[in-house]
């Protein structure tokens, strides 16, 4: 398994697909599958059977995974590739564009 360069609470704007240009925030990943769940990008309609949870039932709007390659980081309002580098004895994820600590 990869180690992914994103991760959940990031900044990130969908780069290609259907929902090209949006962004929001990454609220789970998927390390096995490569996919991400972002908060608002990919909204689905589940239809749902009544419940305990949801005694009424219905069409719930949720989102749906986006494959890790269809995203990219937003650091200070652009997009940017991720690298590791060592600083000391701990291993950072860095900006390639601003080559800062993410």
């Amino acid at each position: 398994m990869a180690k992914l360069k994103i991760k959940s609470g990031d900044l990130v704007r969908v780069i290609a697909g259907d929902h090209k240009g949006e962004e929001g925030k990454v609220s789970r990943v998927f390390p096995a599958k490569n996919r991400a769940i972002v908060e608002g990008v990919n909204m689905i309609s589940k239809h749902t059977k009544p419940s305990a949870q949801s005694p009424q039932g219905g069409i719930v709007k949720k989102e749906a995974s986006l494959h890790i390659s269809n995203l990219m980081l937003v650091e200070n309002g652009e997009t940017t590739k991720v690298k590791f580098k060592m600083e000391g004895d701990k291993k950072v994820r860095v900006s390639k564009k601003s080559d800062k600590a993410i």
